[in-house]
């Protein structure tokens, strides 16, 4: 037989591997279905089951949910039953209270009416006795008028008159006992206060002027002080604003001027030029500007002085500056510095007396003109410039107050106020201690004069003792004794009110009653 060629061999066998593969594949696909036929069977009888278990809890829930709901609407209702009684309970109570209170306005309304009713008639009976009150009283005035022969205004002004005078009389009485004791002992203890602190604070007191003389080696310097011309003088006159007056005084030169400081350059700057002896513009205000350093130099070292004789501590440099200042400054002749130092002295003494604070008294004594360092060189009065001063570097209010009304243009608000405003009296008043011009004291009298003449029912006045007392002569017809208290009253608060003046004045009123006849 003969062999058959290798590809036909090769051709069977694939042949044969594909018909391998195709019955293997139709033998695994129904194996497959048999399986899957049965796991979808087994799943289906799973669901099956997983569903009734379902359907039957659910039933179950159902049930659980009813029942909770019908519990929950019982009760609900149950609240609700019983809000509503309570609700319908207490509108019972309103309606009741309300029942009663009408009830009470009844009765009140009614008691009302019945109140009205009888006042109504106690008014109509009221009225009817106003008329016969008023018929008897017509009929008893002019009964009385009939009587006494006086018409009833006639009668008034009688009887106004009389307790007028009374009035006045008991008046005047009171206020002269009253015055009378309280004299008697104010006087008695501020002479006790007032002498013990001049006793202890005795001052001398030197007359300050407006000029300055200044001593020359010989006559001669008088013409190398004006110079060729006149230019050394004008230099020297331009540079201080201070006059020289070079006259047949001499060996003498004096400086005029109202501001001591400047005066107080112009002699120290002169005297230096004197001592060096080489005067000419140039040298001239080479020494001016020495002067004026010094000057300064001198100014602050009295304001420490000063701070340091009275025993006051801790007021700030400028002040202290400005109080130096002041020892240039003078008042009626009197110098500023020693014033103001003389007060601190009494206020603390004053104050030691009173068992105040002696350190805050002297301080505010100290300080209470400070303003007169400034007022050559800012407006306003020397009370307006020190309470700016003392505000501006923080003083105590107390000091501000006592600064402020030491001349009484405002109240005091504290004892050490009023003590410096003694105090500064005493220094003032004190004799020597201040002058006054021709004219200003000629003015005061007159002014004093003129304000008691200008009072009703005065005849003369007269300003005597230097005007320390008044003396007023009045009509006896025009003012009656009681009368007299009460003018002098008037009389010095009109002199406080219009005057300035130092100390006290005495107003003293007199009247005279004579009595003259004839015999034939």
């Amino acid at each position: 037989m003969p062999l058959m060629p290798w590809y036909i061999w090769a051709i069977i066998v694939v042949a044969a591997i594909i018909v391998t593969a195709v019955v293997t594949t139709l033998i695994v696909n129904n194996y497959q279905k048999k399986s899957s036929a049965s796991t979808i069977g087994n799943a289906q009888d799973k669901a099956r089951e997983i569903i009734d278990e379902a359907l039957k809890t659910a039933e179950a829930k159902k049930r659980e949910s009813l029942l909770e709901i019908k519990e929950e609407s019982i009760r609900t209702k149950n609240e609700l039953d019983k809000e509503i009684k309570e609700r319908r309970a207490e509108a019972q109570r309103s309606e009741r209270r309300l029942q009663q209170k009408e009830e009470n306005i009844d009765k009140k309304a009614d008691a009302l009416e019945k109140r009205e009713a009888g006042l109504t008639a106690r008014e109509e009976s009221l009225n009817k006795m106003k008329e016969e009150v008023s018929k008897l009283n017509e009929q008893r005035i002019q009964e009385l008028e009939r009587i006494s022969g006086l018409t009833s205004e006639q009668a008034k002004d009688y009887l106004l008159k009389i307790v007028e005078e009374e009035v006045k009389h008991e008046t005047a009485v009171m206020i002269k006992e009253l015055e009378s004791r309280a004299k008697e002992e104010a006087d008695k203890k501020a002479k006790e206060y007032v002498v013990s602190a001049i006793q202890r604070c005795a001052a001398d007191h030197v007359s300050e002027t407006t000029i300055s003389v200044v001593q020359l080696p010989s006559d001669e310097m008088k013409g190398r002080i004006i110079g060729r011309e006149g230019r050394n003088i004008r230099t020297l006159e331009t540079m201080t604003g201070v006059d020289l007056i070079i006259d047949d005084t001499p060996e003498a030169v004096i400086l005029s001027g109202f501001d001591p400081i400047r005066r107080e350059v112009a002699r120290i700057a002169l005297e230096k030029l004197i001592v060096d002896g080489r005067i000419h513009p140039a040298r001239i205000e080479e020494m001016v500007e020495k002067a004026q350093k010094e000057v300064e130099v001198m100014m602050k070292e009295e304001g420490e002085a000063a701070t340091l004789e009275v025993g006051v501590h801790g007021i700030h440099p400028e002040l202290v500056r400005l109080l130096g200042k002041m020892k240039f400054r003078t008042s009626y002749g009197q110098n500023a510095l020693k014033h103001s130092i003389e007060v601190a002295q009494l206020s603390g003494l004053l104050a030691a007396e009173m068992g105040l604070d002696v350190r805050l008294a002297k301080r505010a004594g100290l300080l209470h003109d400070i303003g007169k360092s400034v007022d050559h060189e800012m407006e306003g009065s020397h009370i307006q410039l020190g309470v700016e001063l003392c505000r501006k570097y923080k003083e105590n209010s107390v000091v501000i107050n006592a600064v402020e009304s030491h001349h009484g243009d405002v109240e005091p608000a504290s004892l050490i106020a009023c003590i410096v405003q003694a105090a500064d009296t005493i220094s003032a008043a004190r004799p020597g201690a201040r002058r006054e011009t021709l004219e200003t004291y000629t003015s005061r009298l007159k002014q004093l004069e003129e304000i008691t003449n200008n009072f009703k029912g005065v005849d003369k006045s007269f300003a005597i003792q230097a005007g320390r007392e008044v003396r007023v002569m009045v009509v006896p017809e025009q003012i009656t004794d009681a009368d007299m208290v009460l003018l002098a009253r008037d009389i010095s608060k009109k002199i406080e009110a219009e005057m300035e003046y130092p100390g006290q004045i005495k107003v003293n009123v007199i009247r005279e009653s004579r009595v003259i006849d004839y015999a034939k």
